[in-house]
């Protein structure tokens, strides 16, 4: 039997490995800015054309490569970063691995430029899928520029699993933020289609926060500082009023390397407790600095995973910097006024906590209305009519409007100063419906009682309504008297972009407006949310959260997205006729049985059920 085993050809194996390495043009772009780092440049500009697709060029002013180390960096396991085991543990470069150009390489065409200072000539290296092109010397200025054109050119299964273009442009622009977050005294610029998105000066941290995430931010920072002996903490932390629900805005940057870990996260979402709701999460720029001989960064190809010598040290640490910070800066949590009903001119002022307020000490009163026969007591008129009394229709109508009903205390009737008015026996017939707690609706059926989840059923109509639009392409739209212009950050513009048609079709209309700006001419004629702002920024957040959450297609994640930020909310009065159609309107979608949370949006509760809770 003949030998099976054979050593596979460069050529593959770099494909193979650029599996890891480079799995979207982001990937490239990080790998291809960190090298400008460790070269100490001091400006680094990177220009995209189609999303990296086409080409991603990324152009520094470094030391610059001689002719042989411009070859070698082509070469797999090549690199200037270490040279023994122990160097391993003593990291404070980017790169160390020596696969990232050899990756990119050899799945796309690269062309490499690079002069040093002391040198009159420069070199230029063009390679395609790993095989050497062309190499000779050139006139270039000093440092090094690196052009990737064509990403997966010769892997078209690859290419063809990259996603839209905005999508792609969203992770480089995240890429981006993340190292120019990391190093804020280089300048950094950042041009897409001949277009300027970022022109970054070198400058302090706080003016690079703001630099990239807009001026909100620039009145929402609290800085947050902790030395120890084993580590220190520095960086800025958000105010609780700039927490979102989605992340994507939370930055760890350990030795200025940024890294993911869900563990670090809990500690500064635990210093939060009581200033920010449970699923929201605050905005951190931390950095970590500690001896690198007791950290792991060898753990994944990407390196944004990392390894603690002691994790629980920096869990407390970190969460005792944050805080600090918190309370020197006078962050405290709101108090619950519920508890106190002594503050009054605050908790009545909110909505919701004037409902909690009045649903909490509700059951400490009830009323008595006034009865017209005063012979007997409101206690007593409760069990009136029960003995068996013949009448005919006409003495039950004679008598109706004498009849009176005991009133509670409730929200179900706290807009109402007068009693339950009697009713008709066409209403009799056909039952009633209200509210309980401005939070269920109730309605009498034949067989017994339906009780309906009002903002649940809401947004089951809304999103069926909103699916069959896009679907249909066509969605009613009222125009904005007073176009509102909303600022975004360049990620949440390129999946503005990416959504402009879909927009349309719910009965949006959004046009652009300039760096990252878009102008809000109409929304759909089915909303009543008036500020036209605050409902398409809330759209876009939700949509991120969906995203995060759920492994939805575009259509149904935008759907769901306006079904909930538009529905009606959990305290909103109703009107008879509104509940009804309400009602109505759910009974005729396909699946009214659940919500969008997968929970129930009615129960029906049956005349034996209700018999059986008296013992009948």
């Amino acid at each position: 039997m003949s030998d099976i085993i054979q050593l596979l050809p460069d050529a593959i194996a770099n494909q193979i490995a650029a599996g890891e390495v480079v799995q979207r043009p982001a990937s490239a772009l990080k790998e291809m800015l960190e090298n400008a780092i460790d070269a100490g440049a001091s400006k680094v500009q990177v220009i995209v054309k189609e999303a990296g697709k086409q080409l991603i060029q990324v152009i520094d002013n470094g030391r610059g490569m001689s002719a042989t180390d411009a070859r070698m960096s082509f070469e797999r396991h090549a690199t200037s970063k270490i040279r023994t085991s122990a160097d391993l543990f003593a990291i404070r470069t980017f790169g160390f691995r020596g696969e990232a150009l050899a990756s990119i390489a050899a799945v796309a065409q690269v062309e490499l430029k690079t002069r040093q200072a002391d040198q009159e000539l420069g070199t230029l290296i063009q390679i395609e899928g790993s095989e050497v092109k062309k190499q000779e010397p050139i006139a270039t200025s000093p440092g090094t520029s690196v052009a990737m054109k064509n990403l997966f050119f010769n892997v078209p299964a690859r290419r063809n699993f990259l996603k839209s273009n905005p999508v792609e442009m969203r992770h480089i622009v995240e890429e981006f933020q993340r190292v120019a977050l990391s190093y804020s005294e280089i300048g950094f610029v950042l041009m897409q289609n001949d277009l300027e998105v970022f022109n970054l000066q070198p400058g302090k941290l706080s003016q690079r926060i703001v630099g990239l995430f807009g001026k909100n931010y620039q009145s929402n920072l609290v800085p947050c500082e902790e030395l120890t002996p084993h580590l220190n903490v520095k960086g800025y932390i958000g105010k609780p009023e700039c927490a979102k629900k989605t992340r994507g805005e939370q930055y760890f940057f350990v030795n200025n390397r940024y890294i993911k870990s869900n563990y670090l996260h809990h500690a500064v979402s635990t210093a939060f407790e009581g200033l920010i709701q449970n699923d929201q999460h605050p905005f951190y720029v931390l950095f970590l600095e500690i001896d690198p001989s007791h950290i792991d960064i060898n753990v994944h190809p990407t390196k944004t995973e990392i390894k603690f010598e002691d994790e629980r040290t920096v869990y407390a640490v970190i969460r005792s910097a944050v805080k600090q910070a918190l309370g020197a800066h006078h962050v405290v949590p709101a108090l619950d006024f519920s508890i106190d009903v002594n503050f009054t001119e605050n908790w009545s002022k909110d909505p919701e906590k004037k409902a909690a307020v009045d649903r909490e000490y509700s059951y400490k009163t009830f009323n008595t209305p006034e009865f017209k026969r005063s012979s007997a007591s409101g206690w007593e008129r409760l069990f009136e009519g029960n003995q068996p009394v013949s009448e005919t229709p006409g003495d039950r109508q004679a008598d109706s409007d004498d009849e009176q009903i005991l009133t509670f205390k409730s929200k179900a009737n706290a807009e109402a100063d007068l009693p339950v008015l009697s009713r008709s026996p066409e209403e009799e017939a056909t039952g009633t419906t209200f509210q309980v707690e401005l939070n269920y609706i109730v309605a009498q059926m034949s067989t017994g009682l339906l009780i309906v989840d009002q903002q649940s059923a809401h947004e089951r109509i809304l999103y069926e309504r909103y699916l069959r639009q896009l679907k249909l392409a066509q969605g009613p739209s009222q125009q904005c008297l007073f176009p509102p212009v909303v600022e975004l950050s360049p990620g949440d513009f390129e999946l503005v972009s990416g959504l402009m048609p879909e927009l349309h079709s719910l009965g949006f209309m959004i046009s652009e407006f300039g760096n990252n700006t878009v102008l809000v001419q109409g929304v759909p004629a089915d909303v009543q949310l008036k500020n036209e702002k605050d409902l398409f920024e809330g759209l876009i957040e939700q949509f991120k959260n969906f995203k995060n959450e759920l492994s939805l297609d575009k259509r149904e994640n935008l759907a769901r997205s306006l079904a909930r930020k538009s529905s009606l909310k959990r305290g909103q009065k109703l009107n008879p006729q509104e509940m009804e159609t309400l009602v109505g309107q759910l009974f005729a979608c396909q699946n009214p049985n659940y919500g969008l949370s997968g929970n129930k949006t009615f129960v029906k509760l049956d005349l034996t059920s209700i018999h059986s809770f008296f013992g009948k």
